[in-house]
């Protein structure tokens, strides 16, 4: 089993910035498309942020040159920073990825979700 863990959420001022943080724990492998989405009170869960494996990013229209998603292969982490961020960034963050794990002789696929970190932009 993989669990992905969420974390860097918090309440800050309108124009001030925050990095989430999400790590995958278990005998992973690899960790291929990961993706930050979000979800505002009584709203979809909307996707954010993508990282493809090489690095290659892609942002939803809204966060565009504000956010930041990013990896640490090698300590199974993503990132998103978040700057100048607007009260309607008010959302909890759910990480999301997919890759490959260990299972004693076996190489499974996993997708996980993250339990979600609250952010909350007000003054």
């Amino acid at each position: 089993q993989v669990q992905l863990v969420e974390s860097g959420g918090g309440l800050v001022q309108p124009g001030g910035s925050l990095r989430l943080s999400c790590v995958a724990s278990g005998t992973i492998k690899s960790i291929n498309v990961a993706r930050w989405y979000r979800q505002a009170p009584g709203e979809e869960r909307d996707l954010v942020a993508t990282i493809s494996p090489n690095g290659d990013t892609n942002y939803a229209d809204s966060v565009k040159g504000r956010f930041t998603i990013s990896r640490h292969n090698a300590k199974n982490t993503v990132y998103l920073q978040m700057n100048s961020l607007k009260p309607e960034d008010t959302a909890v963050y759910y990480c999301n990825a997919n890759g490959t794990y260990y299972t004693g002789y076996y190489l499974r696929s996993f997708g996980s979700w993250g339990q979600g970190t609250q952010v909350t932009v007000s003054s």
